[in-house]
């Protein structure tokens, strides 16, 4: 029964997020989450504004992050958007450059918020499959439309979209915004970031909640010439100009600004991905090449559904997706060595090369 409800809403399937268990302890590979702590120095400067000032509300631009943001990535700050995770940020994106009975683009196999959002804000959206090894067919994404959404590296498959099919996109699309979704490439992608001098039609969206291990803060950011950025906040400031708390601004920046910390925990990830997929391989699995914190894997013998099955009564979460291409798939979520090494090893229990 759905009484009250708006007619925008009413036939809406919102997304679904990754479990998050409650029951009992697992090996929790299933949300893409980073498996090691936040840099101690945005514990630090959480802790430090966890104080008597939480009386007043927060910065409404999030100035010390933007600032953070500008001297790390060398933009100017009016290019810089910050909001409550990159989920919200396109939210505020797909509201601010996308009109209701607007038809946009993305490959079939992607985000999956990204349609909910196109059912939320009355756009209309047509996918474009992607090509049977799970690259993107990027002629495809050539104009007819009123704006583009590409996640690069893209999920759930890990695989990324290089600068020249990038570029191609764009030079073909100079009248609609393209938003490109960057929340996984610091795991060893190529930002299209110094695009945005080039293109003023390109909005780059990246998160701290992967790279950063700030899932639980929630902060976000959009990179964007300054017209963008302005439409950004336009919206954000008709819905709740105060989207990130003290304690987001503050320990965003902090984490922002550690760049040793950063990098070598990236770098531990991408080592410790590798070796899965390698070991993996061995076991019989297709595994894609990823350029994320998580493997798309599959078996030809052995049904994802059982294996997710499998892996959860051992103890251990992925994420499947029960839907057309990808139903023979799994999502593992890269956690620490010790983690993973668990994982292939019940892996091998379960496909019999123990």
């Amino acid at each position: 029964m759905k009484e009250f409800w708006s007619s925008r809403i009413r036939d809406l399937t919102p997304y679904t997020p990754g479990e998050q268990p409650k029951e009992r302890r697992y090996i929790k590979l299933n949300t893409n989450e980073n498996p090691y702590p936040p840099s101690p120095r945005a514990i630090a400067a959480i802790q430090a504004e966890a104080g008597e000032r939480l009386r007043l509300y927060p910065d409404p631009e999030g100035t010390p992050l933007v600032q953070a943001l500008a001297k790390r990535y060398g933009v100017a700050e009016n290019q810089i958007f910050v909001g409550n995770g990159s989920d919200e940020v396109l939210a505020f994106a797909f509201q601010a450059f996308f009109d209701p009975g607007a038809e946009i683009v993305f490959p079939d196999i992607t985000y999956s918020f990204y349609p909910v959002y196109a059912g939320m804000f009355g756009i209309r959206y047509r996918t474009v499959p992607l090509r049977r090894d799970f690259t993107v067919p990027v002629e495809q994404l050539y104009g007819g439309n009123d704006g583009v959404v590409l996640a690069n590296p893209n999920a759930p498959t890990g695989m990324e979209l290089d600068w020249n099919a990038l570029r191609g996109v764009l030079e073909h699309n100079p009248d609609v915004t393209v938003i490109v979704d960057e929340a996984y490439v610091d795991f060893g992608g190529t930002s299209a970031l110094p695009l945005i001098r080039e293109y003023p039609n390109l909005l780059v969206v990246q998160t701290t909640s992967k790279s950063r291990a700030l899932a639980g803060l929630r902060v976000g950011f959009a990179f964007g010439n300054a017209n963008l950025i302005s439409a950004l906040n336009c919206v954000k400031n008709s819905i709740n100009s105060y989207t990130l708390d003290r304690l987001a601004i503050a320990g965003a920046a902090a984490a922002v600004e550690d760049e040793e910390y950063f990098r070598t925990q990236c770098a531990k990830v991408i080592h410790t991905r590798e070796e899965t997929a390698r070991r993996l391989s061995q076991l019989g699995f297709h595994v894609l090449p990823s350029k994320s914190n998580f493997l798309f894997v599959s078996h030809d013998e052995h049904p994802a559904s059982e294996l997710f099955s499998a892996l959860r009564e051992n103890g251990i979460l992925v994420r499947y997706f029960a839907q057309p291409r990808i139903d023979n798939f799994l999502r593992i979520s890269i956690g620490t060595d010790e983690d993973m090494r668990t994982l292939v090893k019940t892996m091998g229990k379960l496909t019999g090369k123990d």
